[in-house]
């Protein structure tokens, strides 16, 4: 009996310990953390369709902090929601390219380079200096600034995956844009009809200082169709910026490295392949395919859920991830940059328009 059952014990550990090399080769499991992290998006993107102003993944950021702070789960969930808040991140950038077609915004975006431009450049300078004035952390400068200037949340995440900030600094970056985002969609109209605006004249400064791609629509429409047409063609236009601003970010970084390496006394050969953003060259791949029309017109609506499902996994394992307490110390300085940056992108937006004569 003693000798089966040691014969027995045997083959049970010679089974197992393959299975336990495998394991270990695999790493840790992200089962876990994926897990917590979809489950918090699903209730974010059922709050998202009650609340539209505020959306799905200020919601799953909330939730995620929220879950953090009052739970604070174990280290079996780290590897799944690091897994969340990088690789998922990437994967809904990419998606997103399906639901952009680039012959569909080439006239209006001719059209409206000048003020996007002018726009553009307004926010980074604004960021940067009032950014080094109230003494904001430098990437946080770049998430408020890349937000602001370029299509909010869907641009921080974009960037994000370059930049490597702090958790902390992309949940307030995406909190400063979020809450002009609301002020945007509520104050925009009513100035509009005071400035006795066009439709196509709303519509371009809509979609050139407006934020979020939803907060555009939202305002668009409330002032006409044709506003909120014009409004969403331009925002589109707007969001392709995103490509040379990630690589231009990806340059950066390599030179910070070689700078780096120079003062360490050490070599200064920096692998490009690491440092170059991937997924902003399939996010072109999935464009052009869109743009090729082997995307069948059927299934566009669920990419495009399937995009906002991505992000919004991916924000709300970015909240799973942050500090509160790191967060307070902050302070309101975020805010205050936010505000700066969104009122010298309203106001060159409208200036440009006035000097051009369509205001």
């Amino acid at each position: 009996m003693h000798t089966t059952s040691s014969t027995s014990t045997s083959a049970t550990a010679r089974t197992a310990t393959p299975r336990a090399a495998v394991a270990a080769r695999r790493g840790p499991s992200r089962l876990p953390g994926v897990s917590l992290a979809v489950g918090i998006a699903a209730v974010a993107m059922v709050l998202g369709r009650f609340a539209p102003v505020i959306g799905a993944p200020v919601f799953g950021i909330a939730l995620g902090i929220a879950v953090r702070h009052f739970l604070a789960p174990d280290e079996r969930f780290s590897p799944g929601i690091h897994f969340g808040g990088a690789t998922v991140l990437q994967w809904s950038i990419i998606t997103l390219g399906f639901g952009l077609s680039l012959t569909e915004v080439v006239k209006t975006g001719l059209e409206s380079l000048s003020v996007t431009v002018v726009t553009v450049s307004a926010a980074f300078v604004s960021a940067w200096l009032l950014g080094r004035w109230l003494g904001v952390p430098d990437k946080l400068k770049i998430l408020i600034g890349v937000g602001t200037a370029i299509c909010g949340g869907s641009a921080i995440a974009a960037v994000t995956p370059v930049i490597r900030p702090d958790d902390e600094d992309t949940v307030f970056a995406i909190s400063t844009i979020f809450l002009f985002n609301v002020v945007a969609v509520l104050l925009f109209p009513l100035l509009g009809h005071l400035l006795q605006m066009s439709d196509l004249g709303f519509g371009l400064w809509a979609g050139t200082a407006i934020n979020d791609t939803s907060s555009v629509v939202a305002a668009g429409y409330t002032y006409s169709q044709a506003a909120g047409d014009y409004a969403t063609i331009v925002k589109l236009t707007r969001a392709t910026l995103i490509i040379p601003v990630c690589l231009t970010l990806a340059v950066g970084a390599a030179m910070a490295q070689k700078r780096a390496a120079r003062s360490a006394g050490a070599a200064h050969r920096v692998d490009l392949a690491k440092i170059f953003p991937w997924f902003i060259l399939w996010f072109l791949v999935a464009s052009g395919v869109r743009t090729a029309g082997l995307i069948p017109v059927a299934i566009q609506p669920a990419l495009h859920l399937l995009a906002e499902a991505l992000i919004v996994v991916a924000l709300t394992s970015i909240g799973l991830s942050s500090n509160l307490r790191s967060m307070r110390t902050t302070g309101a300085r975020p805010i205050v940059l936010g505000l700066g940056v969104w009122v010298a992108v309203t106001v060159s937006s409208l200036g440009v328009q006035w000097v051009m004569g369509q205001l």
